[in-house]
């Protein structure tokens, strides 16, 4: 198993891939596909019908789902194209294993999930015709500069192993199934005008502006002698910061004796910082900054680099952004929440009513234990 497996994923390491996982990316955002991960060869999909399996009959059947088949030899394609896509490097055999041990629940989990989307797309009568893989097709190789049909075939053989054939079947499996959610599920998503308010008012927090200010320093850093920083470089160096400080309060700009005097790279904009978040601040600035109204200006602070003079230029309370003003952002974070949600349901009610015929209890194993996992994902946002 161990040769074999090294084997396969030698064969799929060999390939030029991401030029054209860019340009299924690219076929499939042009379907306006909601699920946009990049596509493998259509044999690897997952789900094959017993009336296309007939050239395939000495594979091992794995499961079958209302009587559509998974194959080992698509599972396995799956498993190398996950690893791949997260680039795990496999040093040993045992790696390997806990590799496909980690990778088996998630890739059986997603080509179930597939292959009933695809059977209630065939149930409903939705059709890829030739002249809608013509007009894709067309745009894709002009995107990619190819003037010939048989330019792109052979290009596309040698960069991702795939025939015409086998890309027209990702199209096809990528668009019917986003005709599946845009209808069956997108279609039972709403959000009205009170729902959007009241979570706006729940969540204000999430939109609401933090509190900032702006000010200017003048920063005097301590000079370094043989035996480091030593009691004559530290006084020094307040010494330098007090007599800046003494300029300003006398009447020249803070902007032009930061200029002269700091050694701070804010020094070119005339010792400006900001506006900054107070959040980034550190304890100590916090309580400086607290005792300075707009214009004020502190006494010199020893920090790690030497002695530091601020003067506040600006501060800003936390303010709610207006619901005018977040409502389409509101509309999208909800109604993509409520859609996964729902797109949950849908395939837990397909699951629900499939008839599953298991060929390999382990695999069956596998695919149980990813439930949970797989629910959290659908909640998060997705699989």
């Amino acid at each position: 198993m161990t040769l074999h497996w090294r084997r396969r994923l030698a064969e799929r390491d060999t390939m030029r891939q991401d030029t054209w996982k860019e340009c299924l990316r690219w076929v499939v955002l042009s379907g306006a596909c909601v699920l946009v991960a990049a596509p493998a060869p259509a044999q690897l999909l997952g789900g094959t019908s017993p009336q296309d399996a007939q050239g395939e009959i000495l594979q091992q059947i794995l499961v079958k789902v209302n009587g559509d088949i998974i194959t080992q030899t698509e599972l396995e394609e799956r498993q190398i194209g996950l690893l791949q896509q997260r680039g795990i490097q496999l040093r040993n055999d045992a790696e390997l294993a806990r590799a496909l041990e980690e990778v088996t629940p998630e890739v059986i989990s997603g080509a179930v999930d597939e292959l009933l989307l695809m059977q209630r797309a065939r149930e409903l009568g939705y059709q890829f015709t030739d002249e809608q893989f013509d007009e894709i097709l067309g745009e894709l190789m002009t995107e990619n500069g190819f003037e010939t049909e048989e330019e792109f075939r052979q290009a596309l053989q040698q960069g991702e192993g795939m025939t015409i054939e086998d890309l027209r079947r990702v199209m096809e499996r990528q668009i019917l199934i986003n005709q599946v959610q845009q209808i069956e599920v997108l279609g039972s998503v709403t959000l009205t005008e009170v729902e959007a308010r009241e979570y706006y008012e729940a969540n204000v927090e999430q939109y609401t502006e933090p509190a900032t200010v702006t000010m200017r320093e003048i920063l005097v850093r301590l000079r370094e002698g043989l035996g480091g920083v030593g009691v004559a470089a530290d006084d020094m160096a307040r010494a330098d910061a007090e007599e800046a400080r003494q300029r300003v309060i006398d009447g020249e700009d803070f902007e032009l004796v930061a200029v002269a005097a700091s050694d701070a790279a804010s020094k070119a904009n005339g010792g400006l910082i900001g506006p900054i978040e107070l959040s980034l601040l550190s304890s100590t600035l916090l309580d400086v900054l607290a005792e300075l109204e707009v214009g004020d200006m502190s006494e010199p602070i020893r920090t790690p680099l030497g002695y530091q003079v601020l003067r506040l230029e600006a501060r800003t309370e936390p303010e709610p952004r207006p619901f005018e003003e977040v409502r389409e952002q509101i509309s999208e974070n909800v109604f993509n929440d409520r859609r996964m949600a729902e797109y949950g349901r849908y395939l837990d009610r397909l699951r629900t009513e499939a008839d599953f015929e298991w060929r390999n209890d382990r695999l069956k194993q596998a695919f149980e234990s990813y439930e949970e996992v797989r629910a959290a994902r659908l909640a998060a946002g997705g699989e």
